[in-house]
C-alpha cells in the first residue's frame, strides 16, 4: 500500500551480519536544501513545507505513532515527477502512543530522559514529560522558526556534558518567549506555538485549524502555490549561469523546466550505513549486535 510522503519498503530481511531495508530513493532533506540556500528560507517556502509536513505528522499520528524525533533532517523531497513531495523518515525513535483498537492513549509519566533533538524538543520534553502528539507538533513549530531566522535562540550553547548542554538548552528555551521567537515574523507562528502548547496531554490536535492558519496567511500574502521552493529557484539560476540557455527548434525555452536534484552517494550514522544507488532505491544496512 502506497501513501503520500511515506517511502516504500522494497524489501526487507537479513543477510548474513546485518539487518536490510530497501527502500525508495528519495532526494536531499530539508536540512541540506536550507544549507544550499544560505541557511535561509522565504516566508512563501516556508508555508509551503508546513503545509505538507503538518500533514504528514498528522499521518503519522493517525497510524497511533509518535515520530518523537521532528527535525529538517528527517524530511525529505522526492526526485522526478515527486521533486515537489515531503517524506517523512527515520522512525527509529517512534512510539506507539495509542492502542489500535481501542485507541486507549498511554498514560501520563514525567522524569523521563529526553528522547530526540535537544534544538527541536518541545518545552514537556525538556520538562521530562513523556510524549504526546503536540511534541511532534511543536517540535515542527521549531523548525519552521529555524528556517524563517536562520537559527534558533539556543543554537551554539557551550557546555561540558550532553547532560549540562541539554539544560542550558532547556534553560533558554524556558526564559524566551513565544512572542520573542516569533518576533518579525507573521503572528500566525506565534499562535501555532500558543495551540500546542495550550494542548492537554491526551487532546487530539486540530490538525485542520494549524494548516488553514499558515493557508490563510498564504493567501493574505497574495503568494501562488505552485510548489516551486526557493532551491529549485537558486538551481536554476546556478545552471543558466553555468549553461547559457539555447532554443531548440520547436523545443520550450529556459522555463520547460529545472535541473535535477543532486543525491548523496553515501551516508554512515552509528552503526547504520545508508547506501543510495541510482536504480530509485536506498539500501539501510544495520549490524546485528548481540
Amino acid at each position: 500500500m502506497t501513501w503520500a510522503g511515506i517511502p516504500n519498503v522494497r524489501w526487507f530481511g537479513t543477510e548474513g551480519d546485518y539487518n536490510v531495508l530497501v527502500m525508495d530513493l528519495l532526494g536531499r532533506s530539508l536540512e541540506d536544501l536550507f544549507n544550499f540556500c544560505s541557511r535561509k528560507l522565504s516566508l512563501k517556502t516556508v508555508l509551503m513545507l508546513a503545509d505538507q509536513m503538518i500533514n504528514r505528522v498528522e499521518f503519522v499520528h493517525s497510524k497511533s505513532f509518535l515520530h518523537r524525533d521532528i527535525k529538517p533532517d528527517k524530511f525529505l523531497m522526492g526526485l522526478g515527477r515527486l521533486a515537489n513531495q515531503i517524506y517523512i523518515i527515520d522512525f527509529g525513535l517512534a512510539k506507539k502512543y495509542r492502542d489500535t483498537s481501542t485507541h486507549q492513549h498511554i498514560p501520563y509519566r514525567d522524569n523521563k530522559n529526553l528522547t530526540g533533538t535537544a534544538r527541536y524538543a518541545s518545552m514537556n520534553t525538556h520538562l521530562g514529560i513523556e510524549q504526546s502528539r503536540s511534541d511532534d507538533l511543536e517540535s515542527l513549530g521549531y523548525v519552521l522558526m529555524y528556517f524563517l531566522r536562520g537559527s534558533l535562540p539556543w543554537q551554539g550553547l557551550k557546555a561540558g556534558t550532553k547532560k549540562q548542554k541539554y539544560e542550558k538548552i532547556s534553560e533558554k528555551k524556558v526564559s524566551t518567549s513565544i512572542e520573542a521567537l516569533c518576533r518579525g515574523y507573521p503572528t500566525e507562528f506565534a499562535s501555532y506555538f500558543h495551540y500546542c502548547r495550550s494542548l492537554r496531554f491526551d487532546d487530539k490536535p486540530d490538525y485542520g485549524y494549524l494548516k488553514r492558519l499558515f493557508r490563510d496567511l498564504f493567501i493574505r500574502e497574495g503568494f501562488q502555490f505552485d510548489y516551486v521552493f526557493d532551491w529549485m529557484i537558486l538551481k536554476y539560476q546556478q545552471s543558466q549561469i553555468a549553461t547559457p540557455p539555447t532554443r531548440a527548434p520547436g523545443g520550450a525555452g529556459p522555463s520547460s523546466g529545472l535541473p535535477p536534484v543532486v543525491t548523496n552517494v553515501e551516508r554512515q550514522s552509528g552503526n547504520c550505513i545508508i547506501i543510495h544507488f541510482l536504480n530509485h532505491c536506498h539500501i539501510y544496512v544495520e549490524k546485528l549486535s548481540f
